[in-house]
């Protein structure tokens, strides 16, 4: 048994079994992928593939059982091998994030430029995409920290750290009438009505991004009609479309900047809408390098190394 065999069977598995592509990720030949999947099967005893002819086809009953050891030993060689590189390199190396587009446009750029400023030797990767796909990323071990604000905490399998809370902005042309009457209230010291919001056609974030949860169930609450006219999954498009007078925005408000959007206008939403919060997650069973953790903390300064290994352990909060 060798990592080459457990290599070739877990990526069969991740790529719906399509030998080809197997062999394009791990720099090898198809024949090879095949010879490699026979062997580690022929020494185990039992298929852990399905096969219709020369194809794979799915996971046999013992192949369902067999897959869960294999990733285990894949990331526990991992493991060894950052344990390693954290003695002989202590901060040099690779640190892959997987981040939501809001969180990678709005949040990250100061902390990417801090966390580089201390340790220059160390390469970032970053991986955008939905809050489901960060989690998946940690999950399948090609990311080391994820940053979303929905889905993190719904897997078992992973540490999701809360980082800080945030709300939503309004935002629509100079001008608008929304905008007028929400300064006039302002005035007034009152606050616009989430009835009125309705009453206009919405620009806002696909559902499971960005907090669209917290928008949906104050319009369900209020028993009012949410008109989603475009949905989006990051914030520029959705100011785009606002410029262009199609609707109100509903948006994160660290989206919003009075200098950089002056062809805009913004109202505080935090009266209408649930906080949301961000989470910071990695996966429970990860080595940790040493800057890794330097940058958990450069996100998040109450996320100390002692805070996170206690986190970890089951003796701190993790939400």
């Amino acid at each position: 048994m060798n990592f080459q065999q457990l290599r070739s069977v877990r990526e069969a598995q991740r790529r719906g079994f399509n030998l080809t592509e197997v062999a394009q990720a791990l720099h090898t030949s198809q024949p090879g992928v095949s010879r490699q999947i026979r062997e580690l099967e022929d020494e185990l005893g039992v298929d852990i593939f399905v096969r219709a002819g020369k194809r794979l086809t799915g996971l046999t009953e013992p192949g369902r059982h067999v897959m869960p050891i294999v990733e285990r030993l894949l990331h526990e060689a991992d493991n060894l091998k950052r344990a390693g590189e954290d003695f002989a390199s202590a901060d040099r190396g690779t640190l892959r994030i997987a981040a939501t587009h809001s969180q990678a446009r709005y949040a990250l750029p100061p902390v990417v430029r801090d966390f580089r400023a201390a340790h220059p030797d160390v390469s970032l990767h970053l991986q955008q995409g939905s809050p489901q796909q960060v989690a998946r990323l940690l999950l399948d071990g090609e990311a080391d920290v994820g940053i979303a604000t929905e889905a993190l905490a719904q897997f078992d399998e992973l540490l999701a750290l809360p980082c800080y809370r945030w709300t939503h902005s309004i935002i629509t042309p100079p001008g608008h009438a929304l905008a007028r009457e929400a300064a006039e209230l302002a005035a007034r010291g009152q606050v616009l009505p989430l009835a009125r919001l309705a009453q206009h056609p919405i620009i806002t974030y696909e559902s499971g991004y960005t907090g669209r949860s917290h928008i949906d169930e104050a319009f369900r609450k209020a028993g009012l009609a949410l008109n989603v006219v475009l949905a989006a999954m990051d914030a520029d498009v959705i100011k785009t479309y606002v410029d262009l007078g199609l609707g109100v925005g509903i948006v994160a408000a660290i989206a919003y900047d009075e200098e950089r959007d002056r062809h805009l206008s913004a109202i505080d939403a935090r009266h209408l809408f649930a906080d949301n919060m961000t989470r910071l997650a990695v996966r429970r069973d990860a080595y940790l390098r040493d800057y890794i953790y330097a940058f958990i903390t450069t996100f998040a300064a109450p996320l100390s190394r002692a805070a996170v290994d206690e986190a970890r352990l089951g003796l701190g909060e993790a939400v």
